[in-house]
């Protein structure tokens, strides 16, 4: 049981560091064409346009991953309380 809780810990990590990854691409120069990038767009993309097709930017901020990070954390705590 300890090494689920142990993978799912760092799974979630993870795709939160890559969420925050992508998050501060947003706000620099970057190429989208880099595979790399291409590849943070391709898995964190879908989970954020969840949230942007129900919260609209204010002016040119966008919000969603604000909300995406608070329903991530909810869905890691619930899945911890399901394991243990």
């Amino acid at each position: 049981m300890n090494n689920i809780t142990s993978f799912l810990h760092v799974a979630f990590w993870v795709y939160e560091m890559m969420l925050l990854i992508r998050i501060l691409l947003s706000w620099i120069p970057h190429n989208p064409y880099n595979p790399i990038t291409r590849f943070l767009y391709e898995t964190t993309d879908p989970y954020l346009n969840i949230f942007r097709r129900f919260i609209p930017p204010i002016g040119m901020i966008d919000i969603s991953p604000i909300i995406a990070f608070l329903v991530l954390r909810m869905i890691q705590q619930f899945i911890f309380g399901l394991v243990r």
